[in-house]
């Protein structure tokens, strides 16, 4: 029996042959310390197979079709789009033998789902009032639209800075703000912020009369504010000024409503503070100075202009037909203020300015004096006049007129 020769370092491992016959050399996968490593073992390339095994295979790639369908079946905006995908992915992975067959059959669920849901919102015209939300959110600035009669709180509690949202409240209780308008800009390029608060700050001042007549009755802590658009949510269709009555501190809010028009009034009310809105237009025209003194020529220039309304509001005054319990209470104010009225005119003839401002206090005496406040009882109105700076100046103030500015 022939003994095989010991293994090592020059001697390949594996069977040996029988003897007399020469060795066979026998590939080895790995080569000897002092071999160089073959480039391709076996004689094959890589992806070739080895003798006796299959090549590798890569798996099949996924259907770009199949993923676009499920991707698009989530975006709400185009639920049709992912439907079609996914019916093309299917017959692409049929030919092709690709994967993603349950992507592009959970994109065909979904999109019907949603093409279905689009149709029933059209329907019902709840889609334009999504898309409108969407809108919203994207604009970086308010698009949200809150109507003249309505109150409501902002989501931080200040109605300074840009607002996204609002959340609309009873006005009978506390809120952050009441809408007295809602002004449309024109359509076209952005005006600029500078242009567009100015607009705002002029035609809401103009309006806050018209929704809260009664300016005895308007509170001493309330002023005007108002939303704007802004370039981003311009960009969105937002024209919309937003006029509102706020609380001048920040922190405090309004209780009841501020609404004091024809749709909250009598006729008898209405008549009453029409009448006393001819006056307090007249009083917007005074003129922009400290005291009278600063500038007298200006004063007995602007004195006729309330001559002259005074004269349209004792005739409008006497021109209503008054209810029988208000009739004689309101003859009586209209008589005063025919007093004040040669008050007014002797204030433009005054030849200085402490006489103008001796005019000026005896005629203010009368028209917010003891004959207003019981015609004001009588009409159920606010009764309590609110300090000016007139009384408080003694006359010499000259800018301002009865009631709170607005």
């Amino acid at each position: 029996m022939a003994t095989p020769p010991p293994p090592g370092p020059q001697q390949p491992h594996g069977p040996y042959p029988p003897p007399g016959q020469p060795q066979q050399q026998y590939p080895h996968p790995y080569p000897y310390p002092h071999q160089a490593a073959p480039q391709q073992p076996w004689g094959q390339a890589w992806g070739q197979g080895y003798p006796g095994y299959p090549a590798y295979q890569p798996p099949p790639a996924t259907n770009g079709f199949a993923i676009a369908a499920l991707v698009l079946s989530l975006v709400c905006g185009l639920p049709g789009v992912g439907l079609v995908f996914g019916i093309v992915a299917l017959v692409q992975i049929k030919k092709r033998g690709e994967r993603g067959k349950g992507m592009a059959v959970a994109g065909i669920v979904l999109s019907s789902i949603s093409t279905l849901l689009v149709i029933v919102l059209l329907a019902v015209g709840g889609f334009t009032d999504v898309w409108d939300d969407v809108k919203d959110s994207a604009s970086g600035g308010t698009t949200f639209s809150v109507k003249k009669g309505e109150c409501f709180d902002t989501l931080d509690g200040s109605l300074e800075g840009v607002a996204y949202d609002v959340d609309t409240v009873p006005c009978a209780g506390k809120h952050d703000a009441e809408v007295f308008a809602n002004i449309q800009l024109p359509d076209g390029d952005y005006p600029g912020q500078q242009v567009v608060d100015g607009d705002a700050d002029e035609k809401c001042s103009a309006l806050s009369e018209s929704y809260a007549m009664d300016e005895w009755a308007f509170p001493a802590e309330a002023d005007v504010y108002y939303y704007t658009p802004t370039p981003q949510s311009w960009r969105y269709g937002d024209r919309e000024i937003t006029c509102m009555f706020g609380n001048r501190d920040a922190k405090s809010t309004l209780t009841g409503s501020l609404r004091k028009d024809e749709t909250t009034l009598d006729d008898d009310q209405f008549a009453f503070l029409e009448a006393d809105t001819i006056l307090e237009a007249a009083f917007d025209g005074v003129p922009d100075t400290e005291y009278v003194e600063d500038d007298l020529p200006a004063h007995k220039k602007w004195a006729p202009e309330v001559v002259d309304a005074l004269e349209k509001q004792t005739a409008a005054l006497r021109a209503h037909d008054w209810e029988p319990g208000v009739e004689k209470e309101v003859a009586d104010y209209a008589d005063a203020l025919d007093e004040a009225r040669d008050e007014w005119q002797a204030a433009a003839d005054a030849r200085d300015a402490e006489a103008f401002s001796e005019h000026w206090v005896e005629a203010h005496k009368l028209t917010d004096g003891a004959k207003a406040v019981t015609a004001r009882k009588a009409l159920g109105l606010a009764s309590t006049p609110q300090p000016d700076e007139a009384e408080e100046t003694g006359g010499d103030g000259g800018g301002e007129g009865s009631g709170a500015e607005v």
